[in-house]
Protein backbone atom coordinates (compact mmCIF):
# COMPACT_ATOMS: atom_id res chain seq x y z
CA UNK A 1 0.00 0.00 0.00
CA UNK A 2 1.09 3.37 -0.85
CA UNK A 3 1.82 5.26 2.26
CA UNK A 4 0.69 8.65 0.57
CA UNK A 5 -3.08 7.16 0.94
CA UNK A 6 -3.06 7.71 4.60
CA UNK A 7 -4.07 10.98 6.13
CA UNK A 8 -3.19 11.89 9.50
CA UNK A 9 -4.63 13.92 11.53
CA UNK A 10 -3.94 15.11 15.29
CA UNK A 11 -6.87 13.87 17.73
CA UNK A 12 -8.41 16.03 19.40
CA UNK A 13 -8.28 13.95 22.67
CA UNK A 14 -5.77 12.31 24.62
CA UNK A 15 -7.99 9.98 25.98
CA UNK A 16 -7.69 8.78 29.44
CA UNK A 17 -4.61 5.71 30.86
CA UNK A 18 -7.00 3.64 32.11
CA UNK A 19 -10.05 1.61 30.04
CA UNK A 20 -13.52 2.13 30.47
CA UNK A 21 -13.80 -1.37 28.90
CA UNK A 22 -12.38 -4.44 28.69
CA UNK A 23 -13.03 -7.75 27.22
CA UNK A 24 -11.15 -10.32 28.68
CA UNK A 25 -10.39 -13.72 26.95
CA UNK A 26 -13.94 -14.08 25.14
CA UNK A 27 -14.75 -17.33 23.38
CA UNK A 28 -17.54 -17.70 21.08
CA UNK A 29 -18.79 -21.11 19.33
CA UNK A 30 -21.42 -21.92 17.37
CA UNK A 31 -22.71 -25.31 16.24
CA UNK A 32 -19.08 -26.75 16.51
CA UNK A 33 -17.34 -23.21 14.77
CA UNK A 34 -15.56 -21.30 16.92
CA UNK A 35 -16.23 -18.06 16.25
CA UNK A 36 -14.06 -16.29 18.44
CA UNK A 37 -10.99 -17.85 20.59
CA UNK A 38 -9.48 -16.02 23.99
CA UNK A 39 -9.98 -12.31 22.49
CA UNK A 40 -9.59 -9.73 24.15
CA UNK A 41 -10.17 -5.76 23.96
CA UNK A 42 -9.95 -2.77 25.67
CA UNK A 43 -11.63 0.65 24.76
CA UNK A 44 -10.85 3.86 26.49
CA UNK A 45 -12.88 6.88 27.54
CA UNK A 46 -12.04 9.65 24.55
CA UNK A 47 -10.30 7.34 22.10
CA UNK A 48 -11.19 5.50 19.40
CA UNK A 49 -10.81 2.37 18.87
CA UNK A 50 -10.46 0.69 15.05
CA UNK A 51 -11.87 -2.69 14.74
CA UNK A 52 -10.13 -4.07 12.11
CA UNK A 53 -10.55 -7.60 10.37
CA UNK A 54 -11.80 -9.56 7.42
CA UNK A 55 -14.92 -10.49 6.79
CA UNK A 56 -15.60 -13.98 8.94
CA UNK A 57 -12.88 -12.71 11.53
CA UNK A 58 -15.28 -12.34 14.71
CA UNK A 59 -15.71 -8.96 14.38
CA UNK A 60 -19.67 -8.86 14.50
CA UNK A 61 -19.89 -11.86 17.07
CA UNK A 62 -17.64 -9.63 19.12
CA UNK A 63 -20.00 -6.84 18.55
CA UNK A 64 -23.14 -8.84 19.37
CA UNK A 65 -21.52 -10.08 23.04
CA UNK A 66 -20.75 -6.31 24.15
CA UNK A 67 -24.61 -5.36 22.62
CA UNK A 68 -26.57 -8.16 24.67
CA UNK A 69 -27.40 -9.90 21.38
CA UNK A 70 -25.01 -12.76 22.36
CA UNK A 71 -23.11 -14.23 25.26
CA UNK A 72 -19.96 -15.28 25.37
CA UNK A 73 -19.25 -19.25 26.01
CA UNK A 74 -16.19 -17.97 28.23
CA UNK A 75 -13.97 -14.89 29.05
CA UNK A 76 -15.76 -11.91 30.79
CA UNK A 77 -16.22 -8.05 30.29
CA UNK A 78 -15.31 -5.56 32.76
CA UNK A 79 -17.13 -1.67 32.98
CA UNK A 80 -15.24 0.55 35.05
CA UNK A 81 -13.35 -2.05 36.44
CA UNK A 82 -16.44 -4.10 37.75
CA UNK A 83 -17.62 -7.63 35.96
CA UNK A 84 -20.87 -7.14 34.26
CA UNK A 85 -23.14 -9.73 32.48
CA UNK A 86 -24.53 -8.34 28.98
CA UNK A 87 -27.59 -10.80 28.77
CA UNK A 88 -29.69 -8.70 26.47
CA UNK A 89 -29.66 -5.11 24.06
CA UNK A 90 -31.58 -3.36 27.63
CA UNK A 91 -28.63 -4.16 29.65
CA UNK A 92 -26.02 -3.17 27.19
CA UNK A 93 -28.31 0.06 26.94
CA UNK A 94 -28.57 0.32 30.79
CA UNK A 95 -25.02 0.25 31.10
CA UNK A 96 -24.62 2.81 28.73
CA UNK A 97 -23.39 0.65 25.27
CA UNK A 98 -25.12 1.45 22.03
CA UNK A 99 -24.42 0.66 18.58
CA UNK A 100 -24.89 2.57 15.24
CA UNK A 101 -24.96 0.14 12.34
CA UNK A 102 -23.89 0.55 8.70
CA UNK A 103 -27.59 0.35 8.08
CA UNK A 104 -29.38 2.49 10.08
CA UNK A 105 -32.29 0.25 12.23
CA UNK A 106 -34.92 3.68 12.00
CA UNK A 107 -38.42 3.82 10.62
CA UNK A 108 -39.03 5.93 7.74
CA UNK A 109 -43.10 6.84 8.40
CA UNK A 110 -41.95 7.97 11.80
CA UNK A 111 -40.41 11.26 12.81
CA UNK A 112 -37.04 12.22 13.97
CA UNK A 113 -38.71 12.31 17.84
CA UNK A 114 -39.96 9.32 17.41
CA UNK A 115 -37.53 7.46 16.39
CA UNK A 116 -34.97 8.55 18.59
CA UNK A 117 -37.19 8.19 21.71
CA UNK A 118 -38.78 4.87 20.27
CA UNK A 119 -38.81 1.75 23.35
CA UNK A 120 -37.78 4.26 25.75
CA UNK A 121 -40.02 6.96 25.95
CA UNK A 122 -40.60 9.29 28.20
CA UNK A 123 -44.16 9.61 30.14
CA UNK A 124 -45.60 12.52 32.37
CA UNK A 125 -47.03 12.13 35.98
CA UNK A 126 -50.05 10.89 34.63
CA UNK A 127 -48.31 8.22 32.67
CA UNK A 128 -49.30 9.51 29.26
CA UNK A 129 -46.40 9.95 26.50
CA UNK A 130 -44.81 13.70 27.35
CA UNK A 131 -44.14 14.91 23.44
CA UNK A 132 -43.14 17.79 24.53
CA UNK A 133 -40.28 16.80 27.02
CA UNK A 134 -39.04 14.00 24.53
CA UNK A 135 -39.13 17.20 21.46
CA UNK A 136 -37.40 19.42 23.81
CA UNK A 137 -35.05 16.59 24.43
CA UNK A 138 -34.69 15.76 20.91
CA UNK A 139 -33.41 19.72 20.32
CA UNK A 140 -31.23 19.69 22.72
CA UNK A 141 -29.50 16.40 21.58
CA UNK A 142 -29.37 17.72 18.04
CA UNK A 143 -28.00 21.09 19.13
CA UNK A 144 -25.35 19.23 21.06
CA UNK A 145 -24.28 17.41 17.81
CA UNK A 146 -24.63 20.76 15.92
CA UNK A 147 -27.11 19.17 13.64
CA UNK A 148 -29.96 21.15 11.86
CA UNK A 149 -32.86 18.94 12.14
CA UNK A 150 -36.41 19.21 12.90
CA UNK A 151 -37.54 17.13 15.56
CA UNK A 152 -41.00 16.53 13.89
CA UNK A 153 -39.49 15.63 10.35
CA UNK A 154 -40.25 12.56 9.36
CA UNK A 155 -37.54 10.29 8.08
CA UNK A 156 -38.12 9.11 4.77
CA UNK A 157 -37.86 13.31 4.00
CA UNK A 158 -34.22 13.23 5.15
CA UNK A 159 -31.18 12.14 3.63
CA UNK A 160 -28.54 9.23 4.06
CA UNK A 161 -26.13 11.43 5.96
CA UNK A 162 -28.95 12.94 8.30
CA UNK A 163 -30.61 9.82 9.37
CA UNK A 164 -26.91 8.61 10.13
CA UNK A 165 -27.20 11.90 12.81
CA UNK A 166 -30.43 10.90 14.35
CA UNK A 167 -29.19 7.29 14.59
CA UNK A 168 -26.35 8.58 16.53
CA UNK A 169 -28.82 11.22 18.40
CA UNK A 170 -30.44 7.97 19.53
CA UNK A 171 -27.43 6.62 20.58
CA UNK A 172 -26.67 9.44 22.64
CA UNK A 173 -30.27 10.05 24.37
CA UNK A 174 -29.91 6.82 26.51
CA UNK A 175 -26.21 8.50 28.08
CA UNK A 176 -24.02 6.34 26.31
CA UNK A 177 -20.49 6.13 27.60
CA UNK A 178 -19.33 3.37 24.82
CA UNK A 179 -20.54 4.25 21.15
CA UNK A 180 -19.68 1.51 18.59
CA UNK A 181 -19.91 2.73 15.01
CA UNK A 182 -19.84 -0.43 12.06
CA UNK A 183 -18.71 1.08 9.23
CA UNK A 184 -20.96 4.84 9.70
CA UNK A 185 -19.67 6.09 6.18
CA UNK A 186 -20.10 3.58 3.72
CA UNK A 187 -23.20 5.45 1.99
CA UNK A 188 -21.57 8.87 2.67
CA UNK A 189 -20.31 11.71 0.17
CA UNK A 190 -16.93 13.03 0.70
CA UNK A 191 -18.51 15.89 2.81
CA UNK A 192 -20.98 14.21 4.87
CA UNK A 193 -18.02 11.58 6.01
CA UNK A 194 -16.13 14.70 7.00
CA UNK A 195 -19.16 15.53 9.00
CA UNK A 196 -19.77 12.55 10.40
CA UNK A 197 -15.45 12.90 11.14
CA UNK A 198 -16.67 16.12 13.07
CA UNK A 199 -19.20 14.53 15.64
CA UNK A 200 -16.77 11.79 16.50
CA UNK A 201 -14.28 14.24 17.54
CA UNK A 202 -16.82 15.67 19.59
CA UNK A 203 -17.79 12.21 21.10
CA UNK A 204 -14.64 12.15 22.16
CA UNK A 205 -14.12 15.32 23.41
CA UNK A 206 -16.91 14.75 25.43
CA UNK A 207 -15.17 11.21 27.00
CA UNK A 208 -17.03 8.75 25.11
CA UNK A 209 -15.18 5.45 24.38
CA UNK A 210 -15.88 4.72 20.60
CA UNK A 211 -15.38 1.36 18.81
CA UNK A 212 -15.07 2.01 15.27
CA UNK A 213 -15.89 -0.68 12.53
CA UNK A 214 -13.97 -0.32 8.80
CA UNK A 215 -12.57 -1.40 6.26
CA UNK A 216 -10.93 1.77 5.01
CA UNK A 217 -7.20 2.43 6.09
CA UNK A 218 -7.79 6.09 5.24
CA UNK A 219 -10.61 6.14 7.66
CA UNK A 220 -8.67 4.39 10.51
CA UNK A 221 -5.49 6.23 10.12
CA UNK A 222 -7.91 9.36 10.19
CA UNK A 223 -9.53 8.90 13.03
CA UNK A 224 -8.61 6.14 14.94
CA UNK A 225 -6.30 6.68 18.46
CA UNK A 226 -6.03 2.76 18.67
CA UNK A 227 -6.16 -0.53 16.97
CA UNK A 228 -7.42 -3.98 17.20
CA UNK A 229 -7.01 -6.76 14.72
CA UNK A 230 -9.02 -9.72 14.41
CA UNK A 231 -7.95 -12.71 12.13
CA UNK A 232 -9.85 -16.19 12.50
CA UNK A 233 -11.68 -15.10 15.47
CA UNK A 234 -8.47 -14.83 17.05
CA UNK A 235 -6.16 -11.43 18.54
CA UNK A 236 -3.91 -11.05 15.63
CA UNK A 237 -2.30 -7.38 17.47
CA UNK A 238 -3.45 -4.43 18.59
CA UNK A 239 -2.18 -0.82 19.90
CA UNK A 240 -1.25 2.33 18.56
CA UNK A 241 -2.39 3.95 15.47
CA UNK A 242 0.25 6.45 15.30
CA UNK A 243 2.85 4.04 15.73
CA UNK A 244 1.45 1.54 13.38
CA UNK A 245 1.98 0.39 9.81
CA UNK A 246 -0.29 -0.25 7.04
CA UNK A 247 1.27 -2.98 5.51
CA UNK A 248 1.86 -4.27 8.94
CA UNK A 249 -1.91 -4.20 9.46
CA UNK A 250 -2.85 -5.73 6.72
CA UNK A 251 -0.42 -8.70 7.16
CA UNK A 252 -1.93 -8.83 10.58
CA UNK A 253 -5.69 -9.33 8.98
CA UNK A 254 -4.72 -11.70 6.27
CA UNK A 255 -1.60 -13.14 7.19
CA UNK A 256 -0.23 -12.37 3.89
CA UNK A 257 2.11 -9.43 2.45
CA UNK A 258 0.56 -6.42 0.69
CA UNK A 259 1.99 -6.94 -2.25
CA UNK A 260 -0.35 -9.58 -3.04
CA UNK A 261 -3.63 -7.69 -1.89
CA UNK A 262 -2.91 -5.89 -5.42
CA UNK A 263 -1.69 -8.35 -7.78
CA UNK A 264 -0.80 -6.07 -10.63
CA UNK A 265 -0.75 -8.08 -14.02
CA UNK A 266 1.75 -6.43 -16.64
CA UNK A 267 0.13 -6.76 -19.53
CA UNK A 268 0.86 -5.58 -23.27
CA UNK A 269 -1.83 -3.37 -24.35
CA UNK A 270 -3.48 -3.61 -27.93
CA UNK A 271 -5.34 -1.65 -30.31
CA UNK A 272 -7.96 0.58 -28.72
CA UNK A 273 -11.05 -1.31 -28.66
CA UNK A 274 -13.36 1.28 -27.20
CA UNK A 275 -13.70 4.91 -27.17
CA UNK A 276 -15.99 7.89 -26.21
CA UNK A 277 -15.98 11.03 -27.52
CA UNK A 278 -18.09 14.28 -26.37
CA UNK A 279 -20.75 12.27 -24.45
CA UNK A 280 -23.26 13.95 -22.11
CA UNK A 281 -26.33 13.60 -20.33
CA UNK A 282 -28.93 16.49 -19.91
CA UNK A 283 -28.18 15.92 -16.11
CA UNK A 284 -25.35 13.74 -14.79
CA UNK A 285 -22.33 14.18 -17.10
CA UNK A 286 -20.81 16.40 -19.85
CA UNK A 287 -18.47 16.21 -22.55
CA UNK A 288 -17.04 13.03 -21.65
CA UNK A 289 -14.23 11.33 -24.06
CA UNK A 290 -11.72 9.02 -23.58
CA UNK A 291 -9.99 5.61 -25.34
CA UNK A 292 -9.80 2.08 -23.66
CA UNK A 293 -7.66 -0.33 -24.82
CA UNK A 294 -7.19 -4.26 -25.39
CA UNK A 295 -5.41 -6.01 -22.16
CA UNK A 296 -5.93 -2.45 -20.28
CA UNK A 297 -7.65 -1.49 -16.89
CA UNK A 298 -8.64 2.41 -17.17
CA UNK A 299 -9.73 3.34 -13.52
CA UNK A 300 -12.25 5.96 -13.28
CA UNK A 301 -12.17 7.77 -9.90
CA UNK A 302 -14.12 10.50 -8.35
CA UNK A 303 -15.55 11.44 -4.98
CA UNK A 304 -19.67 10.47 -4.89
CA UNK A 305 -21.49 12.87 -7.32
CA UNK A 306 -18.73 12.81 -9.55
CA UNK A 307 -20.84 11.16 -12.14
CA UNK A 308 -18.97 8.01 -12.56
CA UNK A 309 -21.64 5.55 -12.40
CA UNK A 310 -24.17 7.67 -14.12
CA UNK A 311 -22.00 7.49 -17.18
CA UNK A 312 -21.21 3.97 -17.05
CA UNK A 313 -25.34 3.43 -16.70
CA UNK A 314 -25.07 4.93 -20.15
CA UNK A 315 -22.47 2.92 -21.75
CA UNK A 316 -24.55 0.02 -20.61
CA UNK A 317 -27.67 1.65 -22.20
CA UNK A 318 -29.38 1.73 -19.10
CA UNK A 319 -30.04 5.23 -19.50
CA UNK A 320 -29.76 7.92 -22.58
CA UNK A 321 -26.96 10.17 -23.43
CA UNK A 322 -28.09 13.43 -25.02
CA UNK A 323 -24.79 13.50 -27.22
CA UNK A 324 -21.66 12.12 -28.34
CA UNK A 325 -20.69 9.33 -30.16
CA UNK A 326 -19.14 5.45 -28.90
CA UNK A 327 -17.22 3.46 -30.91
CA UNK A 328 -16.26 -0.11 -30.59
CA UNK A 329 -13.38 -1.30 -32.42
CA UNK A 330 -13.44 2.26 -34.75
CA UNK A 331 -16.89 1.89 -35.51
CA UNK A 332 -19.66 3.79 -33.96
CA UNK A 333 -22.53 1.80 -32.16
CA UNK A 334 -26.04 2.72 -31.32
CA UNK A 335 -26.70 1.26 -27.69
CA UNK A 336 -30.18 2.43 -27.29
CA UNK A 337 -30.73 -0.85 -23.54
CA UNK A 338 -28.70 -3.03 -22.17
CA UNK A 339 -29.24 -5.74 -23.93
CA UNK A 340 -27.80 -3.83 -27.01
CA UNK A 341 -24.46 -3.47 -24.71
CA UNK A 342 -24.71 -7.70 -24.25
CA UNK A 343 -24.79 -8.08 -28.10
CA UNK A 344 -21.91 -6.24 -28.89
CA UNK A 345 -19.57 -7.47 -25.67
CA UNK A 346 -20.16 -4.70 -23.40
CA UNK A 347 -21.07 -5.67 -19.84
CA UNK A 348 -21.32 -3.90 -16.90
CA UNK A 349 -21.16 -5.06 -12.93
CA UNK A 350 -23.05 -2.47 -10.68
CA UNK A 351 -21.88 -1.22 -7.27
CA UNK A 352 -25.07 -2.40 -5.79
CA UNK A 353 -24.89 -6.51 -6.19
CA UNK A 354 -27.50 -7.38 -3.96
CA UNK A 355 -30.04 -4.54 -5.48
CA UNK A 356 -28.64 -4.93 -9.54
CA UNK A 357 -26.31 -7.54 -9.56
CA UNK A 358 -27.89 -10.63 -8.53
CA UNK A 359 -30.98 -12.38 -7.43
CA UNK A 360 -30.38 -13.41 -4.01
CA UNK A 361 -32.97 -15.98 -3.57
CA UNK A 362 -31.98 -17.72 -6.61
CA UNK A 363 -29.53 -20.50 -6.76
CA UNK A 364 -26.10 -19.94 -8.18
CA UNK A 365 -26.22 -21.39 -11.44
CA UNK A 366 -29.52 -19.74 -12.65
CA UNK A 367 -27.98 -16.72 -11.75
CA UNK A 368 -24.86 -17.36 -13.42
CA UNK A 369 -27.13 -17.89 -16.62
CA UNK A 370 -29.65 -15.10 -16.22
CA UNK A 371 -28.38 -13.70 -19.72
CA UNK A 372 -27.88 -16.17 -21.74
CA UNK A 373 -31.28 -18.26 -21.55
CA UNK A 374 -32.53 -17.46 -25.34
CA UNK A 375 -28.97 -19.27 -25.87
CA UNK A 376 -29.52 -22.33 -23.03
CA UNK A 377 -33.19 -23.23 -24.51
CA UNK A 378 -34.45 -25.57 -26.83
CA UNK A 379 -37.84 -25.12 -28.52
CA UNK A 380 -39.00 -22.23 -25.94
CA UNK A 381 -37.70 -24.77 -23.07
CA UNK A 382 -34.53 -24.42 -20.95
CA UNK A 383 -31.99 -26.98 -20.99
CA UNK A 384 -30.65 -27.62 -17.48
CA UNK A 385 -27.95 -29.94 -18.15
CA UNK A 386 -26.62 -27.08 -20.66
CA UNK A 387 -27.26 -24.62 -17.91
CA UNK A 388 -25.27 -26.80 -14.90
CA UNK A 389 -22.56 -26.98 -17.54
CA UNK A 390 -22.35 -22.79 -18.15
CA UNK A 391 -22.35 -22.31 -14.56
CA UNK A 392 -20.31 -25.26 -13.62
CA UNK A 393 -16.75 -23.90 -15.78
CA UNK A 394 -17.57 -20.48 -14.67
CA UNK A 395 -17.82 -21.74 -10.72
CA UNK A 396 -14.75 -23.09 -11.29
CA UNK A 397 -12.94 -20.67 -13.33
CA UNK A 398 -13.44 -17.97 -10.71
CA UNK A 399 -13.31 -20.24 -7.87
CA UNK A 400 -16.41 -19.40 -6.16
CA UNK A 401 -16.52 -21.15 -3.19
CA UNK A 402 -19.94 -22.97 -2.79
CA UNK A 403 -21.16 -26.00 -1.29
CA UNK A 404 -23.58 -26.61 -4.73
CA UNK A 405 -24.31 -25.12 -7.79
CA UNK A 406 -28.00 -25.17 -6.54
CA UNK A 407 -26.74 -22.76 -3.27
CA UNK A 408 -28.64 -19.54 -3.23
CA UNK A 409 -26.36 -16.62 -3.76
CA UNK A 410 -27.33 -15.51 -0.43
CA UNK A 411 -25.77 -17.45 1.25
CA UNK A 412 -22.19 -16.74 -0.49
CA UNK A 413 -19.93 -14.61 1.26
CA UNK A 414 -19.50 -11.17 -0.19
CA UNK A 415 -16.52 -11.70 -2.14
CA UNK A 416 -17.69 -15.31 -3.69
CA UNK A 417 -21.61 -13.30 -4.56
CA UNK A 418 -19.06 -10.44 -6.41
CA UNK A 419 -17.51 -13.47 -8.09
CA UNK A 420 -20.93 -14.62 -9.30
CA UNK A 421 -22.42 -11.57 -10.38
CA UNK A 422 -18.93 -11.59 -12.65
CA UNK A 423 -19.20 -14.52 -13.62
CA UNK A 424 -22.63 -13.86 -14.87
CA UNK A 425 -21.86 -11.83 -17.67
CA UNK A 426 -18.17 -13.68 -18.23
CA UNK A 427 -20.51 -16.41 -19.39
CA UNK A 428 -21.52 -14.05 -22.07
CA UNK A 429 -17.86 -13.79 -23.67
CA UNK A 430 -17.33 -10.35 -23.35
CA UNK A 431 -14.86 -7.95 -25.04
CA UNK A 432 -15.01 -5.21 -22.30
CA UNK A 433 -16.36 -5.56 -18.64
CA UNK A 434 -17.41 -2.83 -16.73
CA UNK A 435 -16.65 -2.86 -13.06
CA UNK A 436 -18.33 -0.44 -10.72
CA UNK A 437 -17.19 -0.45 -7.31
CA UNK A 438 -16.20 -4.43 -7.75
CA UNK A 439 -14.45 -4.76 -4.16
CA UNK A 440 -17.03 -2.33 -1.79
CA UNK A 441 -17.96 -3.92 1.05
CA UNK A 442 -15.72 -7.14 0.85
CA UNK A 443 -13.22 -7.88 3.02
CA UNK A 444 -8.79 -7.83 2.02
CA UNK A 445 -8.56 -11.73 1.23
CA UNK A 446 -11.71 -11.30 -0.97
CA UNK A 447 -10.54 -8.11 -2.85
CA UNK A 448 -7.20 -9.84 -3.54
CA UNK A 449 -9.37 -12.67 -5.04
CA UNK A 450 -11.38 -10.25 -7.32
CA UNK A 451 -8.09 -8.47 -8.07
CA UNK A 452 -6.17 -11.55 -9.36
CA UNK A 453 -9.45 -12.52 -11.42
CA UNK A 454 -9.41 -9.19 -12.41
CA UNK A 455 -5.47 -9.18 -13.54
CA UNK A 456 -6.39 -12.55 -15.47
CA UNK A 457 -9.12 -10.86 -17.84
CA UNK A 458 -6.85 -7.92 -19.36
CA UNK A 459 -4.26 -11.15 -19.62
CA UNK A 460 -6.48 -12.92 -21.48
CA UNK A 461 -7.20 -9.85 -24.03
CA UNK A 462 -10.66 -8.23 -22.01
CA UNK A 463 -10.57 -4.77 -21.87
CA UNK A 464 -11.84 -3.53 -18.52
CA UNK A 465 -13.28 -0.45 -16.79
CA UNK A 466 -13.06 -0.13 -13.36
CA UNK A 467 -14.72 2.04 -11.22
CA UNK A 468 -13.29 2.91 -7.78
CA UNK A 469 -13.51 5.25 -4.46
CA UNK A 470 -10.57 2.90 -2.91
CA UNK A 471 -7.44 4.87 -3.58
CA UNK A 472 -5.20 1.72 -2.97
CA UNK A 473 -7.46 0.21 -5.34
CA UNK A 474 -7.07 2.57 -7.65
CA UNK A 475 -3.44 2.94 -7.52
CA UNK A 476 -2.34 -0.55 -7.34
CA UNK A 477 -4.84 -1.92 -10.24
CA UNK A 478 -5.09 0.81 -13.09
CA UNK A 479 -2.68 0.87 -16.07
CA UNK A 480 -4.48 5.04 -16.44
CA UNK A 481 -6.79 6.80 -14.25
CA UNK A 482 -9.33 8.88 -15.45
CA UNK A 483 -10.49 11.41 -12.55
CA UNK A 484 -14.06 13.39 -12.82
CA UNK A 485 -15.56 15.97 -10.83
CA UNK A 486 -19.15 16.84 -11.12
CA UNK A 487 -19.73 15.37 -14.29
CA UNK A 488 -16.95 16.18 -16.17
CA UNK A 489 -13.30 15.64 -16.42
CA UNK A 490 -10.77 16.52 -14.31
CA UNK A 491 -7.41 14.82 -15.47
CA UNK A 492 -6.14 11.36 -17.15
CA UNK A 493 -3.20 9.83 -15.00
CA UNK A 494 -0.72 6.98 -16.42
CA UNK A 495 0.41 4.41 -14.04
CA UNK A 496 3.83 5.84 -13.73
CA UNK A 497 2.71 9.23 -13.27
CA UNK A 498 -0.01 8.82 -10.25
CA UNK A 499 -0.16 9.24 -6.63
CA UNK A 500 -2.87 9.98 -4.47
CA UNK A 501 -2.09 13.23 -3.72
CA UNK A 502 -2.80 14.08 -7.72
CA UNK A 503 -5.64 11.96 -7.65
CA UNK A 504 -7.39 13.62 -4.96
CA UNK A 505 -6.20 17.19 -5.95
CA UNK A 506 -7.99 16.58 -9.05
CA UNK A 507 -11.24 15.21 -7.94
CA UNK A 508 -11.87 18.00 -5.40
CA UNK A 509 -10.64 20.82 -7.98
CA UNK A 510 -7.88 22.00 -5.58
CA UNK A 511 -5.52 21.96 -8.83
CA UNK A 512 -5.88 22.88 -12.27
CA UNK A 513 -6.04 19.73 -14.57
CA UNK A 514 -3.65 20.54 -16.91
CA UNK A 515 -1.10 21.00 -14.33
CA UNK A 516 -1.28 17.07 -12.86
CA UNK A 517 -2.60 15.61 -16.22
CA UNK A 518 -0.75 13.01 -17.96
Amino acid sequence: MDETTITQSPKTAAGAASPLLVMERISKGFLGVQALADVSLELYPGQVTALIGENGAGKSTLVKILTGIYRQDAGEVLLAGEAVAIGTAEEAMRVGITAIHQETVLFDELSVTENIFLGQQLTNRFGLLDWPVMKSRTQEILASLEVDIDPDERLKDLGIAQKHMVAIARALSVEARIVIMDEPTASLSYREVEELYQIIDKLRNDGKAILFISHKFEEIFRIADRFTVLRDGRLAGDGMVEEADPDALITMMVGRKVDQIFPKTVVAQGEVVFSVEGLSHPTEFADISFELRRGEILGFYGLVGAGRTELMQALFGITRPSAGVIRLGGEPVTVRHPADATGLGIVYVPEERAAQGAVLALPIFQNITLPQLSRLSRHGFLDLAREYAVAGETVARLDIRAASLSQPVATLSGGNQQKAVIGKWLATDPKIIILDEPTKGIDIASKAAVHEFTGELVAAGLAVIMVSSDLPEVLGMSDRVVVMREGRLAGTFERGAMDAEGLVRAATGNVAPAEDAA
